[in-house]
């Protein structure tokens, strides 16, 4: 019913900056959380951040004063901009989208942070 296709990944020098985004379609409710996540190699799938329909973001402590969620309602599109990143920041990023219904995943998008 929701499909999630991410994009924006790519290799980049510590310290660069990558702006990965999520295009949603299908069925959307106004109502619904959307937020990314990752997984580095060897690694559980992890929280980065969230964002709520009306704009309330949550971050997890690594990701705090160096990403930005943001999410455009009217085009359906969810972004990520990552700054100052580090070689831990390396890992596959997931879209994700919850609402009444269930949670939906992309299929992800790698970020390598390499020098």
């Amino acid at each position: 019913q929701v499909q999630l296709v991410e994009s924006g990944g790519g290799l980049v020098q510590p310290g660069g900056s990558l702006r990965l985004s999520c295009a949603a379609s299908g069925s959307i409710f106004s109502d619904s959380v959307m937020g990314w996540h990752r997984q580095a190699p060897g690694k559980q799938r992890e929280l980065v951040t969230t964002i709520t329909s009306g704009g309330s973001t949550h971050y997890a402590d690594s990701a705090k004063g160096r990403f930005t969620i943001s999410r455009d309602n009217n085009e359906d599109t969810l972004y990520l901009q990552m700054n100052s990143l580090k070689p831990e920041d390396t890992a596959v990023y997931y879209c994700n989208l919850k609402d009444r219904r269930g949670t939906y995943w992309g299929k992800g998008t790698l970020v390598t942070v390499s020098s």
